[in-house]
């Protein structure tokens, strides 16, 4: 008798460890993986490489031209100070080692404040602002160092500036605070110029320590960031003018710097030995330089004749020993840190990076080309560093950390992804022709 055939499908018992076979073969190689990695430094060189991984190339452009920057500022405060800190120290290394102590701890700080998000910000911006408010009444007490007529150091066993604390914290507090202060409701002008009163507070305390060249790039701190908030012309115009009134006024009321001003209009200066001294010796470094330098290390303007050679005048030593191609080297690092920042403008949605990076783009660059300018005789003498350049411990440490708050911001911009429209727009087209094809 013929057996009926079976209705069950029969099992299929190679196809399950098919299925499985990956999965059990799969997690003891993580587990082993994680197990080789995990107490091991190459496990932590892999987080670190994970931290320190920037979502934008803006992130290695910015911090790069930094970078180069400071090693280039480093080796020439080696040579412009070399004999001010033998004459004063008996060294001529004592400049050029208080730098590079600065470096070394502005870098590290510059990294870590690029990791914080911009919730931290928000948080701390009232609190820093007024705090560097205080620190710059200190200058006011015994503690307060007075040096060239401006009273803007504080020595609590290292000498620094709590003026340039101010520049950062303004930046940020306007940064947190503008967007806000914008779409309040109440009158235009009043809500804008009545929003940012602890800002006046801040420049006016820098103003009673005689520091006008500071108050005056505080003052560009301000109308960079209303400029990239986007309020209406007239709210930057207005300002503008009031700032210029108030720059001659204070002019008027010192002789210094009416001396400085004078001697500036004045194309054949009579005062030689004083209010003319370090233009014209900072000129004719500049013009001594020639093309290709002297040489590094050859500067003749530096041997006691050119005053603050090592600080305000650092570009005129650059013109010297480097020649033109040298000051036309530094002029190309601050024309591409410009665009570096105009790059992270544009691609920022949030108005607090806009307008945070376009104040600090104005402190810096600006106050870059203000010095430049200076030194080759179409500003009067203010009294303001090369950023990033100039010796000063203070300014390259705030310097750093104001360029690694820029840093934070690159990693809110995501990077665009290529869509690939062909392949796309061919497997779209398919399924319409195929169902145009079945209903014809």
């Amino acid at each position: 008798m013929a057996t009926p055939p079976r209705t069950n499908q029969p099992r299929r018992p190679a196809a399950a460890p098919r299925a499985t076979a990956p999965k059990s073969t799969a997690r003891p190689a993580q587990k082993s993986s994680s197990a080789q990695t995990r107490p091991g430094g190459l496990a932590t060189r892999f987080k670190l490489e994970k931290a320190f991984r920037a979502e934008s190339p803006n992130f290695y452009l910015l911090a790069g031209v930094t970078l180069f920057t400071v090693i280039l500022g480093l080796i020439m405060v080696l040579s412009a100070s070399a004999v001010d800190s033998f004459l004063q120290s008996g060294g001529f290394f004592v400049g050029f080692l208080t730098q590079a102590a600065a470096a070394i701890i502005a870098l590290p700080l510059m990294l870590g404040i690029s990791r914080l998000p911009l919730v931290f910000f928000r948080k701390w911006a009232n609190i820093a602002l007024f705090v560097t408010i205080g620190l710059q009444l200190l200058v006011f007490t015994p503690l307060g160092v007075e040096s060239g007529g401006n009273r803007n150091w504080l020595d609590i066993g290292v000498q620094f500036q709590p003026s340039e604390m101010i520049k950062l914290t303004i930046a940020v507090w306007l940064g947190v605070n503008l967007p806000a202060i914008v779409d309040r409701v109440g009158p235009y002008s009043f809500r804008i110029f009545g929003g940012i009163f602890p800002v006046y507070i801040a420049m006016f305390v820098v103003l009673l320590g005689q520091d006008l060249g500071t108050v005056i790039i505080l003052f560009a701190i301000v109308l960079g960031c209303l400029a990239f908030s986007g309020v209406a012309a007239r709210m930057i115009a207005v300002p503008l003018v009031l700032g210029a009134i108030g720059v001659m006024f204070m002019a008027l009321i010192s002789p210094n710097r009416m001396a400085r001003i004078m001697s500036f209009l004045n194309e054949n200066c009579t005062d030689y030995t004083n209010a003319c001294w370090q233009p014209l010796h900072g000129k004719w470094a500049l013009a001594n330089g020639g093309i290709f330098g002297v040489g590094l290390g050859q500067s003749k303007a530096k041997w006691s004749w050119l005053p603050a050679a090592d600080n305000d005048y650092i570009f005129a030593i650059i013109g010297e020993e480097l020649g033109l191609i040298g000051c036309m080297v530094v002029i190309a690092l601050f024309v591409i840190l410009a665009v570096a920042f105009v790059r992270i403008i544009r691609m920022a949605n949030d108005p607090m990076v806009r307008i945070v990076t376009g104040g600090i783009m104005i402190w810096i660059v600006g106050q870059a080309f203000v010095n430049i300018g200076v030194v080759v005789g179409v500003l009067p003498v203010l009294g303001v560093p090369l950023p990033l350049l100039s010796s000063g411990g203070s300014a390259l440490i705030m310097t750093l950390l104001a360029i690694g708050v820029v840093l934070s911001f690159t990693k809110e911009e995501k990077p665009v992804k290529r869509q690939q429209g062909r392949p796309q727009v061919r497997q779209r087209n398919r399924p319409a022709a195929r169902a145009q094809g079945q209903s014809r």
